[in-house]
């Protein structure tokens, strides 16, 4: 049958308690997995979108080795996030605390934007 798709997605995070918040209480996922991983008391941390289709690993990452720079405000993950209305949802998030650093913006392959996670990290956010 070969490859059917991406089974989760790995996100370094500085701090795995607020990086949970931030995913689950601001953008509406939900925890899947949130279980002791080692001695140093890091977590398997595992949060699924609210359409449950895909499913973020919040791992420990301190000096955000996960994370490449581009030296702009473009996505520095290479995850691209989608939203149904992606006007609406760049309205209302920053009253959760979301970060935009680029506003919707219309490109050839559709709208699309960037917001900051609690983490630094950059994603893409496109219209479906």
């Amino acid at each position: 049958m070969g490859v059917r798709g991406v089974a989760k997605v790995l996100i370094g995070v500085s701090d795995q308690q607020r990086a949970k918040e931030f995913w689950v209480d601001t953008l509406g996922f939900t925890v899947t997995t949130d279980a002791p991983y080692d001695d140093a008391g890091t977590r398997w941390l595992e949060v699924t979108s609210p359409d449950g289709e895909t499913i973020l690993i919040l791992s420990p990452d301190p000096q955000g080795q996960h994370r490449r720079e581009s030296g702009d405000e473009r996505p520095n993950t290479n995850v691209f996030f989608y939203a149904d209305d992606i006007e609406r949802t760049h309205a209302e998030l920053p009253a959760k605390g979301v970060e935009f650093p680029t506003p919707p913006s219309r490109q050839p392959w559709g709208w699309w934007a960037t917001f900051v996670d609690s983490e630094g990290n950059r994603f893409a956010l496109q219209e479906r």
